[in-house]
């Protein structure tokens, strides 16, 4: 715009002398000198018009090609930001995979603890029953009943006397095949030897034959954790939802409502596992299973509340 009225007014100075040369009475050499040096001036306006041009011209390519770099610099920087989330979000997932096995690992070895705790004081009661029985029989023999006469020895058909083993009758083939406590800390053994077809096969032997033990929800919620560690998370499911139906009393109720969360996550049950998470972070506040269960609920895009 400031150009185009530079080349107006410098037309305008070209037709007032013109204008001059040919009303006034201005001799004829000063005119053409006039016309000469105003055909200079416009010369200069349009020689100065097209230098600011091509002024223009290049910074607008150069502008064009920092912008263009601009942009590959942004670009290469997503395509960075997204391998760095791919990477973030690869190691959260083998970290919570980590974590789960260390947890199981923990609680296994809690249950082992409070297993041998219980044997003790089982221990200790028997050990207090025979040491009153000696007692007693001690007692007996040094105080034998007047006139009464030795017990006949008991012979057998060749006069020897018969053997009895020192536990018993042998146990029947249909019975257990272990006791309680063998079997369930075999069971955990397996467990964290990862010999989980093992593990679950003497878990539920552990639920057959001793059912109605402290220890049955314990096992019920290990078939579970096996099923979960395996991916079979429809069968994990059914454990846990065993655990919560027939042992509301457990300890390992808590666990049992956490897993089924994330056992309804994995099968994209989304709903169902947010109102089950949710139900874990509002009943049993300020435990592992709820900080756990509102990490989960991040991580799906939920609220805890």
């Amino acid at each position: 715009m400031r150009i185009r009225w530079i080349l107006f007014f410098g037309a305008a100075m070209l037709a007032g002398a013109l204008g001059g040369t040919l009303f006034g009475p201005a001799p004829a050499g000063a005119v053409a000198r006039e016309i000469i040096e105003l055909q200079t001036g416009v010369t200069q306006l349009i020689q100065g018009q097209q230098n600011m041009q091509t002024e223009i011209t290049q910074n607008a390519a150069v502008q064009r090609t920092l912008i263009e770099q601009s942009l590959d610099s942004v670009n290469k920087l997503n395509t960075s930001m997204s391998a760095v989330q791919k990477t973030t979000q690869d190691f959260s997932a083998a970290s919570g995979a980590r974590l789960d096995t260390m947890g199981t690992q923990v609680q296994g070895l809690s249950d082992n603890v409070a297993d041998l705790q219980a044997r003790m004081g089982k221990l200790d009661q028997k050990l207090t029953d025979i040491q009153n029985t000696l007692q007693n029989v001690d007692s007996k023999l040094a105080s034998p009943a007047p006139g009464a006469a030795p017990p006949a020895a008991m012979t057998g058909p060749s006069g020897t006397i018969p053997t009895i083993p020192p536990g018993g009758p042998a146990p029947s083939a249909s019975g257990p095949p272990a006791s309680a406590d063998v079997l369930y800390s075999n069971a955990l053994r397996d467990i964290n030897g990862k010999h989980y077809d093992l593990a679950t096969q003497e878990f539920q032997d552990y639920m057959k034959y001793y059912g109605d033990t402290d220890l049955a929800s314990n096992a019920q919620f290990y078939l579970g954790e096996v099923a979960f560690m395996q991916n079979q998370y429809q069968v994990a499911l059914d454990a846990y939802n065993r655990v919560i139906e027939n042992y509301p009393k457990s300890f390992k109720t808590a666990s049992a409502r956490m897993r089924k969360g994330l056992c309804l996550a994995e099968l994209g049950q989304k709903a169902s596992a947010v109102r089950e998470l949710r139900a874990v972070v509002r009943l049993y506040p300020g435990t592992d299973e709820a900080k756990r269960a509102a990490a989960k609920l991040k991580e799906m895009g939920a609220t805890a509340g």
